[in-house]
């Protein structure tokens, strides 16, 4: 499926077949089912790794590269990492169920029927839809929480905003967002993969419907936490960390 995706992809851009009302409905699909509980995740979670990135510094007499840690935390593991949660567990699911409830009713087989790719014209979108969003949703949940943990430190740690900025950008690199951009759009392929698969070869009614998107969201989440580990693994030995 996924090989029949990228043929579908090349092919409906070259020859101008590609489903772009389709996409857009599934983009803001998606946006809608994922932008709340990510702001909701993202908040807290930059006043988390503040709290204990915070009282670590201030043990060991650290507390100037407080920033630092902080804002590479949250842009390198934290905001990927929301995301690949939320895509699996709102997005992933979302689209499981919406695929396996059009299998079940047998609408994916009338459209075999009228010769239509069911990959063609539901998967392709989805897939890219679910990586734009999972783009984007990475860079609001990157901002949302290194501002939280800017604020936190500020206004609750005693902290002094030029001393946080500093440290901040001292050791932070544009190569560090690219990371985890590069990440989110991964994670929306797979989850997207996934879903799409489970969805399609849903069997059994509605019971059948419900176990493959338990199915999906764990697969989804086991899925997506082994490739960042690879990824993170070639990103340290490819790009070497920044001194200061």
């Amino acid at each position: 499926m996924s090989a029949s995706s990228l043929r579908y992809l090349v092919s409906g851009l070259v020859k101008g077949e590609f489903q772009y009302k389709e996409f857009i409905s599934q983009a803001w699909f998606v946006v809608g089912v994922s932008v709340i509980p990510t702001l909701l995740v993202a908040v807290p979670f930059g006043v988390i790794i503040s709290i204990q990135i915070g009282s670590l510094a201030q043990q060991v007499g650290a507390t100037s590269f407080i920033g630092a840690a902080n804002g590479l935390g949250v842009i390198r593991q934290g905001a990927p990492i929301v995301v690949a949660l939320l895509l699996a567990g709102a997005v992933g699911s979302a689209i499981c169920s919406d695929l396996g409830a059009r299998t079940i009713r047998e609408e994916i087989d009338a459209l075999e029927v009228l010769g239509i790719s069911p990959i063609q014209r539901l998967v392709v979108p989805r897939i890219l839809a679910t990586m734009l969003v999972g783009v984007l949703l990475c860079g609001v949940v990157a901002f949302a929480g290194v501002l939280t943990g800017f604020l936190f430190n500020v206004l609750a740690q005693g902290g002094t905003p030029g001393s946080y900025i500093a440290s901040f950008a001292a050791f932070a690199q544009p190569a560090d967002l690219a990371l985890a951009e590069v990440k989110s759009a991964l994670f929306g392929l797979l989850v997207a993969l996934v879903a799409s698969y489970k969805g399609l070869n849903a069997k059994g009614g509605p019971k059948g419907v419900a176990d493959a998107v338990n199915a999906t969201v764990v697969l989804s989440v086991v899925l997506l936490f082994a490739v960042n580990v690879v990824i993170t693994q070639i990103y340290s030995a490819l790009v070497p960390q920044r001194l200061g």
